[in-house]
């Protein structure tokens, strides 16, 4: 049905904003003159987006709600529950009080199919850019629950937990990213317009140079010389990478060979498992039927050979059999992981053992982010070190050569 973006004034002589959905602009009149609102200005928002602008050709920054500020809604739409607040007042409240205009637009839509009847996990369903099917199915078992707060807390609760775990692990990693980053680019220059300039003078002297210097300005032709075929190159081994990652046989061939790194695969599968097992717990406590639950899960683990373990779980439970077997015949997850799974099964607290585990998995992924960054800080300075020392050696030797010979 096409959504219609109005402006207009309401009885008591205040200007209202937002959408409405409607076959046609006259049906989007008539249900705004049922509900007091006269408008001045109804567009099909259809047509609008037709209308191209620069935000078209540049990525979707500022077009999507930011999980932290998503995450806050929920919160807030969970506590205009608590106090008594009909579900269509509470959205329109948050659409009114929203500064960003994706946030408003995309409340009042969903305010729109809430009041002409659709349940809110529906109404949530038709934005799934914004609404994960981890979101969606909460709130549905939240709805056939009668618990839609308490609900809207939890998804709250773990957005808020999974995007502090998501910093942490950008934060260890930034420091040495940028170190690689900085550090190559400031080489790029030295070889490719400082050494060049000097080897000149080297090689005017016609003396015999070091072998560190003679290193030094064959890499400097080198660089200075096919610059572009090296950036040619480069952009055609990401573009190779990318398009690997793109078909089903690559992105299985990555995440083999991601798993079985030396020590990155075991930090891969920690921060993979918690996320599992975080998650899972999640929903179960939610509400959601373990089926359903795992086929949502199954999205948040990102790795395929993980994600395929999952979905031979869920055929394992719809065969009458348990969730830990199918999981540890993988051989991919933990055997902690396993064991607390198999004593959740057994004495019926899965969602509190998932939350054990998660709780244990995301304290080592900490422990291994910081022993990573601890080691990584000093090996980088002394790479660094290392090449700084061999460019002063390769470009000062000459140069004591050269004042021995003048003596």
């Amino acid at each position: 049905m096409p959504v219609f973006a109005y402006r207009g004034l309401a009885a008591n002589g205040r200007s209202v904003a937002g959408v409405v959905d409607a076959d046609s602009e006259r049906t989007a009149r008539g249900k705004l003159r049922e509900r007091g609102i006269f408008p001045t200005e109804l567009s099909e928002e259809e047509a609008a987006a037709k209308r191209h602008s620069l935000g078209d050709y540049l990525p979707s920054f500022g077009r999507r709600i930011p999980p932290s500020e998503l995450s806050l809604l929920t919160r807030q739409l969970s506590s205009l529950l608590g106090a008594g607040v009909q579900l269509v007042d509470a959205l329109a409240a948050l659409a009114d009080q929203s500064t960003r205009p994706v946030a408003k637009r995309l409340l009042s839509q969903v305010r729109e199919r809430v009041r002409e009847g659709t349940s809110l996990g529906e109404a949530l369903a038709a934005n799934p850019d914004t609404f994960s099917d981890l979101y969606v199915g909460m709130v549905r078992a939240g709805e056939a629950a009668g618990a839609l707060e308490t609900v809207l807390n939890r998804i709250a609760d773990f957005s808020e937990n999974q995007a502090e775990f998501v910093a942490k692990v950008s934060h260890a990693l930034t420091y040495p990213i940028i170190m690689v980053c900085v550090g190559s680019a400031i080489m790029f220059f030295l070889m490719s317009y400082v050494v060049p300039q000097v080897a000149t003078i080297f090689q005017q002297s016609n003396a015999a140079l070091p072998l560190p210097t003679v290193i030094l300005i064959g890499l400097s032709n080198f660089i200075s010389g096919y610059w572009p075929l090296l950036l040619l190159s480069l952009a055609g081994i990401i573009a190779g990478i990318t398009y690997g990652l793109s078909t089903k046989r690559g992105r299985r061939i990555y995440d083999t060979w991601l798993l079985r790194m030396p020590y990155i695969g075991a930090t891969v599968t920690r921060v993979l498992c918690a996320r599992f097992a975080r998650t899972l717990a999640t929903m179960l406590q939610s509400g959601v039927q373990l089926l359903p639950a795992l086929a949502s899960v199954k999205h948040v683990v990102t790795n395929g050979l993980l994600a395929d373990a999952v979905e031979e779980s869920r055929t394992s439970i719809r065969e009458g059999h348990g969730m830990s077997h199918p999981l540890a015949q993988s051989r991919l997850f933990p055997p902690l992981l396993i064991e607390m799974i198999r004593v959740g099964e057994r004495s019926g607290e899965l969602e509190s053992m998932l939350e054990r585990v998660a709780d244990a998995y995301e304290r080592e992924v900490e422990r291994s982010l910081d022993q990573l960054t601890t080691l990584l800080e000093p090996l980088m300075t002394l790479a660094m070190a290392g090449v700084i020392l061999f460019m002063m050696l390769a470009i000062l030797m000459p140069i004591f050569q050269l004042n021995q010979l003048m003596r």
